[in-house]
Formats: structure tokens, sequence, C-alpha cells
């Protein structure tokens, strides 16, 4: 019963797993909203990309909850559920009668997951609203003039993998308890929890964080981006002293490496700028596959920037693509499974 892009995110992955996994939406509004959000040049007829994303495999069920005959069809539904997913807000559950109290007197053993917007708050919480005000916009870009979005909500992401870690913990716990979960999760401090080394640097060090680009504050050459022969760009992700050696032997400037301005990672991120003007002139002399291929024999982190539809067409993006017909549009997705099973213990 969640619309948008977390708890339907979520939803998917049980599908992809083999789950059951039945998408109410809203009758009397045309369903989920993303239904209808497309390109500027996208097919008006079925879904749209943006809904096929994170609703593969599921059945998609129109109701209006307030009709007595679709609500005693919902409840049939929720007799035997396993997992219901909702981002309704309290109010609007209150109404519906979707509180956790009114789901168990359907079905004891369930587990709801809640999805809220702001904790505390009714204030709306969309992706980019989070991205703002819990920091990430603050920190992207190349600088303070020039902010930038991650390109994905990834606020919904992390919220969604938040959601599908509640509800396997919850399938646990029933498994030796019985008994069934009511379980909230916060876009804010889903966000909040993803901030890591960022926070630490910040509740540690009074360190605040900047837009820097691709730049690592904590790391140098890390995420340093530099111009090949061929006009292509890579970025090094070198951690390490001894990785930087590796680097500068590759690039044929081994005596970077003993300069005392270079000498460790501390030296290395404080003389930042000093560094790129060695090293820029060195990727330059080879093209971007020379290079790619060079470093990784070496063992130096480093990778060409790619555009999306090369990243797509990858053995590996291939692997994971998925084929599907929803409501008469053909759909193409990458799969939300990032993991492989090879083995659940002994037969």
């Amino acid at each position: 019963m969640a619309s948008v892009l977390a708890g339907p995110s979520a939803g998917m992955f049980f599908a992809e797993l083999g789950a059951e996994v039945v998408k109410v939406e809203n009758k009397r509004t045309g369903g989920d909203a993303v239904r209808g959000w497309r390109l500027p040049d996208e097919t008006k007829s079925g879904p749209s990309a943006y809904f096929c994303a994170v609703n593969f495999g599921k059945t998609y069920l129109p109701l209006d909850l307030k009709d007595p005959a679709d609500r005693e069809y919902l409840n049939r539904l929720l007799t035997d559920a396993d997992i219901v997913l909702s981002n309704y807000r309290e109010e609007t559950a209150r109404k519906l009668g979707l509180r956790y109290a009114d789901l168990t007197a359907v079905n004891p053993r369930v587990i709801h997951i809640g999805l809220d917007g702001f904790s505390g708050s009714d204030k709306a919480a969309y992706d980019v609203v989070l991205q703002a005000e819990t920091g990430w916009i603050s920190m992207t870009g190349a600088d303070a003039d020039h902010p930038a979005k991650l390109p994905v909500a990834l606020i919904d992401i992390l919220a969604g993998h938040q959601m599908k870690e509640a509800a396997l913990l919850a399938l646990i716990s029933r498994e030796r308890t019985g008994k069934g979960a009511d379980i909230r999760v916060s876009l804010e401090k889903s966000s909040l929890a993803a901030l890591a080394n960022q926070a630490t640097n910040y509740l540690m060090c009074g360190h605040v964080a900047k837009p820097i680009g691709t730049l690592h504050p904590n790391i140098a050459p890390y995420g340093d981006s530099f111009i090949t022969a061929d006009g292509r760009r890579t970025v090094t992700a070198v951690g390490s002293d001894a990785q930087f050696e590796k680097l500068c032997t590759v690039l044929g400037i081994k005596d970077a490496a003993s300069d005392p301005r270079f000498r460790t990672n501390t030296d290395r991120t404080k003389n930042r700028e000093a560094l790129t003007a060695i090293l820029a002139p060195a990727f330059l002399r080879a093209d971007a596959a020379h290079w790619d291929s060079a470093m990784s024999a070496a063992g130096v982190p480093c990778g060409t920037v790619r555009r999306l539809d090369e990243v797509l067409e990858s053995d590996a993006a291939r692997e994971m693509r998925l084929e599907d017909e929803i409501e008469g549009r053909k759909a193409s997705r990458i799969s939300g499974i990032g993991f492989s099973v090879n083995s659940l213990g002994p037969s």
C-alpha cells in the first residue's frame, strides 16, 4: 500500500526473490502518481518508465478503500498477508482504518512496515527536499555556487533498504515468537544514517563538509580526476602509501612518491593542488584504456568515467537486465538484487 519509490522498491525486492506481491493503488486518483512521471518524449501508452523501475513482478490492484466492497476485498487479502508496506500519514491511516491495531484485528501475525517523512513533522518529504534538509546538497557539486543533487532519488532508495531490513528482522522474530511487528522507517533518519564518515568528521573533528566535486575530504588522490590522451576522464582511488607508490611507478613519476609533500596520506591531502599539478600531465601521455589496464595490473584503484549508456551495455549490466510486459508496455530494468546465493548451507 505504498506509493512513489521507497515502499515500492522494498516490495519489488521481495517480488524478485519469489514473494507474491500485491500493490494496492488508489482507484479514485488513477493509481500511484509515478505512473505519469514521464520523460518529455516518452510514450503516453502504458505506465511510465519510472513506475516500471520499481514495480516489476507485482499484481496491481486498484481499490477505493472508502468503498465497503473494496475494503472487504482488502481485508480478505490482509487475512493471510505476511508483510504490509505503507506510507500513509498517521491521520490518513486512522481515517482509513489501516493503523497497526486495525491490521492485527484482521491478522494478528501481520508485519507492518510504515514509512514516515520527517521525524515528528508532517512536512512534505520528497527526495530532493530530504537531500537539501539532511545535508547532501550542501556537499555535492563543484562548489557552493553550483549545488547539485544526486541524480537518483537516493534518500528513497536508502529508506527502501531500511524497510527491507526491518521486514527481514521482523520475519526472523516472528519465526521465534509467533508475533508480528509494527515498525516505522523514516526518510529523514534513513538519510542521516547514510552520512557515515561525513557525519563522523563533524562529530569528532568539527569538520563541516563542503562541495568538492568527486574529491574525498580524508584521502588523496581519491576521487581526483584526470584527462587522458583520448579526452576521456579517469579517477583514482588511492587509499594507502603503497598504492601511491605504485601509481607513481605506473605513471613514470617515481620521484613524486618520495617527495616530502606527498609521503603520507595526510601530506597528500594537505598538498592536493601541488599533487594534481604533477599527476595531470602524466595522465595525458596515454589513453584511458591504457591506464585502466596498467593500473589494474599494478593493483592501483583507477577507473574511467563512463556515460550511462556505456554502463548499461556492460557485461555485468546485461546479466542484471530484466525484461517484462507491464500493462501492455514492454518494460526493461536492472535487477534490484545485488547479490548471488552460492549456497544456503548443507542440503
